[in-house]
């Protein structure tokens, strides 16, 4: 009997071990929304991706959508609750998100502070506390885990064909007006060129070239607001969509698009702009320095050369797009909180995306696989190093190593070991121009009230901002004639209550 009862108790434990590692083998799920870029289309099978989910044990179940479709699919499933995911990549609690958070459509992560230890271990390391305690809103509460930089870096800029100012003898561009000279003499030798291009969208061309003239408008405004921009002098804000900053901007561009040195095919997939620039259609674009080995490597001119400059002086200085050290990150829709496992999900989502660890592998991969280390120095292995797209833009495309929205902590240092000697020296030069990279505008600390009324503005102006910022770019509007009927437009909208919403609330 004695006998039977051990081996029946033996069997039971056996049993019962059997079932807890079948419950801890299995991975927990978790939605997430993932805005997805054409230049970097989001892959499930990213290598870096599966090992991440292997490692943690974790089933990300991504949802990608398209860039231009984001803000308003992020919005529709904060405002009604429904199909909402778990968690949000890439979002923050600017411009209409305050609303819904202070609407209680978004966890309140502060409160749960003690859940996410390696977030609050990479703010320590970088000194970022007084940042990100200025992403609280009105209620002293954060609603958003932000992307996480050492320090700010000078990923991208004007690119242009190095190989023709050295055949016209002509000198790198230094301001607007020294670009309108190079693309004015490439149409004369190429009349059939559209000299400057696009990537995707004009929304990267403005958001790196508007800071020059003073101020930033538009759907990536560095407000977050569209329509007002941030006077640096003064400490706040102005409606810079009607201001004579903007009006000096939208005659420059113009003025190229009357001379056909702007393209006038603004939105395109990247490889149209790859192939624009590879058969000399267009000499000159705002992107991204790991984009140029691949545009290279396609071309068809013979000596074709790419080189990316520090920003431009404009009007208003040399500035490219303003960024912090902190970014949009992570939030969590309020109905994640009524799952049971509420805390795993958000220890996990703190686990993979902030641990010391998965920010290694989310920058370079997994060591033996994609690197190897002589010393302290990070040696790529020969499939990367020899790649024609260069080892930042192949490690995104075959790793999904450094995909915006999935890396969220940034050492400067480890993202320089992808590129060339020549961007170290860009990087440098950038980093000793004065306020090259100025800091994004503070985020207002709006009451509930205050947050609707400031989104239901906001809706209104940006759609009428962006039909005729359209219109004066392209000549369907004078900017002779048509100027006062525009700013009476906007003023009749509510702009001027917009700004005085934003300017009582500004910290």
């Amino acid at each position: 009997m004695k006998k039977t009862t051990a081996l029946f108790l033996a069997l039971l434990m056996l049993l019962s071990l059997g079932t807890l590692n079948v419950f801890a083998e299995n991975p927990i799920e978790i939605s997430l929304y993932y805005s997805d870029n054409s230049t970097l289309p989001f892959r499930a099978d990213w290598p870096m991706l599966v090992h991440l989910q292997e490692k943690y044990n974790v089933k990300l179940n991504i949802e990608p959508i398209p860039i231009a479709d984001y803000t308003t699919k992020v919005g529709l499933a904060l405002s009604t609750g429904q199909n909402a995911p778990d968690v949000i990549l890439g979002s923050s609690t600017g411009g209409v998100n305050a609303s819904h958070a202070l609407n209680g459509a978004i966890v309140p992560i502060s409160d749960y502070a003690e859940w996410t230890p390696n977030f609050n271990a990479r703010v320590q390391e970088f000194g970022l506390e007084n940042n990100v305690e200025m992403l609280k809103l009105s209620d002293g509460k954060r609603y958003y885990m932000p992307a996480v930089y050492d320090k700010p870096f000078y990923d991208g800029g004007l690119i242009l064909r190095e190989d023709f100012l050295e055949e016209k003898g002509l000198e790198a561009p230094k301001t607007f007006d020294d670009l309108y000279t190079i693309l004015k003499a490439y149409k004369e030798t190429h009349p059939e060129s559209y000299p400057l291009t696009t990537i995707v969208a004009p929304r990267v061309l403005y958001r790196m070239t508007m800071p020059s003239f003073g101020m930033s408008v538009g759907l990536n405004s560095a407000t977050g607001t569209n329509t007002l921009s941030w006077n640096y002098e003064d400490n706040e804000y102005f409606a810079g969509a009607i201001s004579s900053q903007y009006k000096d901007y939208v005659t420059y561009l113009n003025k190229l698009y009357t001379e056909g040195l702007l393209d006038p095919e603004m939105s395109q997939d990247a490889t149209s702009t790859s192939q624009k620039l590879a058969t000399g259609a267009a000499m000159a674009t705002y992107g991204y320095y790991d984009q140029i080995g691949g545009w290279e490597q396609s071309s068809s001119v013979d000596g074709m050369k790419l080189q990316m400059y520090p920003p431009l002086e404009g009007p208003g200085g040399a500035h490219h797009q303003p960024k912090n050290p902190v970014a949009g990150g992570i939030l969590f829709p309020i109905n994640t909180m009524k799952r049971d496992d509420f805390e795993q999900v958000v220890r996990k989502i703190d686990e993979v995306f902030f641990s010391e660890d998965a920010a290694a592998i989310w920058c370079i991969g997994v060591e033996g696989e994609t690197y190897t280390k002589d010393g302290d120095k990070i040696v790529y292995s020969d499939e990367i190093l020899n790649s024609k797209d260069g080892i930042y833009k192949y490690m995104q495309n075959a790793y999904g190593c450094g995909a915006d929205g999935l890396q969220l902590v940034w050492y400067n240092a480890r993202e320089m070991t992808k590129y060339d000697e020549n961007y170290a020296q860009i990087n440098a030069t950038a980093a000793e121009m004065p306020d090259a990279i100025q800091y994004v505008p503070p985020v207002p600390s709006f009451d509930d009230m205050p947050a609707e009324d400031a989104s239901l503005l906001q809706a209104t102006l940006s759609d009428a901002f962006e039909v005729w910022n359209d219109a004066f770019i392209t000549g369907k509007k004078s900017l002779d004639t048509d100027w006062d009927a525009y700013v009476k437009e906007m003023n009749d909208k509510g702009i001027g209550k917009f700004l005085e919403i934003y300017n009582d609330n500004k910290k």
